[in-house]
């Protein structure tokens, strides 16, 4: 997803805004530009193609850009190409108006083929140069349509998702925000402004922050703000204190973002975990759903929603229901989800996974189930975020800022947060104190044991260099650890751009054997666990036809070091919690063969941290 920095105050805007697009890299793009308005110099726009470095340098060249409020952007191309005339800030050709935007203008082309009838000259292929005219277009302020009025009013003409951040050179001590669909976060400084599509670009420079609401517009001066919606009726936003903390979001001694945050796993589940399990009352303690217990327990079906990597704890998720818990459940596809005239009844209680809490196509299935009356849970990581807001109740997953695309911790605090809910669930349905009991202390002991195959980081790197070169991998697994493949195989594929399928290991047989050939790296999660002696026979078909087997074995099993070429072990626990484990070796092995194949493992190609667009 692009980014968005903006500030006004009385500080130098430019190495602010390059500092906080540094920020925001890690969110996936391909282009990067800078606007800002000075006494001395006006309007200036500067854009380059490729990284924050490539526009840091084009500054250096140029000289200007003194003023004190501005606004950049780093984009990821979807209407037009990578060039420069295709990134933003984006122009107007008439009234001085400079703009940013996150999003999709989907009348785009019945707005531009409208504002060429009215004379406007385009310079480029995207939507968010139609927006900008449209403003421009409005914009006239001797009859009253000031730099507010016409954001609003354009705003009603668009169709789409949006986060802007505008500026007007008639207008120099004022910027003008909107939002609906894409998140927008105002950071309220001391007689200073930062605008962001993302707490990090904000922590270094004020804590106190407010999200926008959809349709809401924030006119913001060096004095204050003023909030409304865009039909100009006035709110009050409520400003909080962001949770992040600037060290959060650096690096510290490690090499690359996603290498720190698989390593923070235990301390990031510790977290999760703190004050969640009452052993002495033998229940888990989960007060955003205190509210609607009744409900919950009276449910007579569960959607799990989700994308991606959110996508493989839903499905760990609807093992976890239908074992624990007791409740059939579904685990959904959520940009398949709405187009398909989904059945809700009445009991359905709709759960959706999303790190970041904006991701448009598990918000847009959310709506959906709750228009048809579903009861609605969010298991988002940003607090404050559009799930964490629309859904009835939810559980933070509290693991901390996530700035690798790939996601690691995020999932293991899914994963953790949805086995907390099943129990929450089963315990006052039909689970048994003791088998709660032995979940809740496994749970307890899962940061320790992830702490102890970190130990082996150096065993998997050796591992994983004498396939790396292999572009073909099997991710396979049964039970729980299925969808715990498919997230090895998601890792591997999203970093270091080698092929990998994961599937049910019984799956292999009716089709993918073919793909099997000398060499071949076939990954098993083969801990020990009720479908072992079956996984152990897959690993023997696969044998026979030359591939070889990297197994994910339990401590002790010395039996499977005959059927495997490599075993990495992790600690036993109970099958529901298997999955925290099992899923860190992967982390490591796709972290480790990108780094081997020299790939930038924090901005793998074409992706974004949070994809807010359908």
């Amino acid at each position: 997803m692009c980014g968005i920095v903006a500030y006004i105050g009385a500080k130098k805007a430019r190495p602010l805004l390059i500092e906080g697009l540094k920020r925001l890299e890690y969110r996936g793009y391909d282009s990067a530009g800078i606007g800002i308005l000075s006494d001395e110099f006006g309007l200036e726009v500067a854009k380059s193609v490729g990284r924050v470095s490539h526009l840091e340098n084009r500054l250096k060249e140029l000289g200007g850009f003194d003023g004190s409020i501005g606004l950049a952007h780093t984009r990821w191309a979807t209407h037009g190409g990578v060039t420069e005339a295709n990134a933003h800030p984006h122009r107007d050709d008439k009234a001085g108006i400079c703009l940013v935007h996150n999003g999709i203008i989907e009348n785009h082309s019945a707005l531009r083929k409208y504002l060429m009838e009215r004379g406007h000259t385009f310079h480029s292929e995207t939507d968010t140069e139609v927006l900008a005219m449209l403003i421009g277009e409005l914009y006239d302020p001797e009859n009253g349509t000031d730099l507010e009025a016409a954001v609003q009013t354009a705003l009603r003409e668009v169709k789409g998702a949006y986060a802007i951040a505008v500026i007007c050179e008639n207008e120099p001590g004022v910027m003008v925000c909107a939002r609906k669909g894409s998140p927008l976060l105002v950071g309220v400084g001391n007689e200073e402004f930062i605008v962001a599509s993302d707490a990090s670009a904000i922590v270094a420079h004020t804590t106190q922050a407010f999200m926008l609401d959809d349709y809401n517009v924030v006119k913001i001066t060096r004095e204050g703000f003023r909030t409304s919606t865009v039909d100009n009726v006035e709110i009050m936003p409520k400003v909080t204190e962001l949770e992040y903390e600037l060290e959060q979001i650096e690096l510290g001694g490690f090499s690359h973002f996603m290498q720190k945050e698989i390593f923070e796993q235990p301390a990031s589940l510790r977290t999760t975990l703190g004050g969640r399990i009452d052993h002495n009352e033998g229940k888990v303690v989960l007060g955003g759903l205190a509210q609607f217990a009744k409900e919950l327990v009276k449910a007579k079906r569960i959607i799990l929603t989700g994308q991606g990597t959110a996508l493989h704890a839903s499905m760990i998720g609807e093992y976890l229901m239908e074992d624990i818990a007791k409740i059939p459940t579904e685990c959904e596809y959520a940009s398949e989800f709405r187009y398909r005239n989904p059945i809700v009844e009445d009991g359905t209680v709709v759960i959706a996974v999303s790190q970041s809490g904006e991701t448009a196509d598990t918000i847009a299935a959310l709506r959906e189930a709750k228009d048809k009356g579903a009861l609605s849970v969010g298991v988002v990581n940003v607090v404050g975020s559009s799930i964490a807001r629309e859904t009835d109740m939810g559980v933070y997953l509290r693991v901390g800022p996530e700035i690798g695309v790939a996601s690691t911790k995020a999932f293991t605090g899914q994963v953790t947060v949805l086995t907390l809910i099943a129990l929450f669930m089963g315990r006052r349905r039909v689970t048994s104190p003791e088998r709660c009991a032995r979940i809740m202390n496994a749970l307890d002991a899962v940061p320790d044991k992830i702490e102890q195959i970190l130990a082996t980081n150096d065993e998997i790197r050796r591992i994983t260099e004498r396939y790396v070169e292999r572009n073909n991998w099997l991710f396979l697994g049964r039970g729980y650890n299925y969808p715990t493949a498919m997230e090895g195989a998601l890792k591997l594929k999203e970093i270091s751009y080698i092929h990998a399928e994961g599937m049910p290991a019984a799956e292999m047989k009716h089709g993918p054997i073919a793909l099997i050939d000398e060499g071949m790296p076939a990954v098993f999660i083969a801990n020990k666990g009720s479908q072992y002696d079956k996984v152990i026979s897959n690993i023997e078909e696969v044998r026979s036809r030359g591939g070889h087997v990297i197994a994910i074995a339990t401590e002790g099993d010395e039996e499977i070091r005959s059927v495997a070429e490599e075993v990495i072990y992790v600690p036993g626990c109970p099958e529901p919690i298997s999955p925290l484990l099992t899923v860190v070796p992967l982390q490591l092995m796709a972290y480790h063969a990108a780094v081997l194949r020299g790939h930038d493992v924090d901005k793998p190609r074409n992706l974004a941290k949070s994809v807010t667009v359908e």
